[in-house]
């Protein structure tokens, strides 16, 4: 709802408040009393593999247009975050995945994201979609580590090549002294 505003705060059907029970302050509707939380986005995504080759996917789009990044992207209403991370890697490189399990969940507060990241094996040849210039599977050598698109694309292939080896192992978080990049 906030989208379709002229400004996200100021609206003249809404004023700036405490709802009762809250600690924060919220837009609530003049009419009725709606809150209109405003709530941080969840992306998903995966390293999608093939034997030792990782999927990456080259953006199209802003931003970093340009840039290597994993199939990755915001979750749509209705899905589950496997299915959100398979028709992720459907768009942007037109790859059916299997996940394998739940690799990392981060926190990005500066941009109010959660980002849930799955281990997934390629079950098909790629392509470039709509959201990717190219496509490529790549040895870990062969990573361009200075062209990747944002910090947690490096996170996560780093904790994928921590348990690439291992059938369990807990989920990861943002990793130490990475506080600078996320607030």
């Amino acid at each position: 709802m906030t989208d379709q505003l002229p400004t996200p705060f100021q609206h003249e059907d809404f004023r700036l408040g405490v709802p009762e029970g809250d600690d924060r302050v919220r837009r609530i509707c003049n009419r009725c009393n709606f809150v209109d939380y405003v709530n941080p986005k969840i992306v998903t995504g995966s390293v999608v593999t093939r034997g030792d080759l990782i999927l990456l996917c080259k953006r199209a789009i802003e931003p970093r247009k340009g840039f290597w990044t994993l199939p990755a992207g915001f979750m749509e209403e209705g899905e589950s975050v496997e299915e959100s991370a398979r028709r992720e890697a459907r768009e942007e490189a037109c790859a059916d995945i299997q996940i394998d399990r739940l690799l990392a969940i981060y926190s990005v507060p500066r941009i109010s994201q959660v980002q849930i990241m799955f281990r997934a094996r390629l079950m098909s040849d790629v392509a470039p979609g709509p959201e990717s210039e190219e496509v490529k599977l790549v040895a870990w050598k062969d990573i361009p580590w200075s062209e990747l698109a944002f910090p947690t694309v490096v996170w996560a292939l780093t904790h994928h090549a921590k348990t690439r080896h291992d059938a369990a192992f807990a989920p990861f978080a943002n990793p130490p002294g990475t506080e600078k990049l996320t607030r």
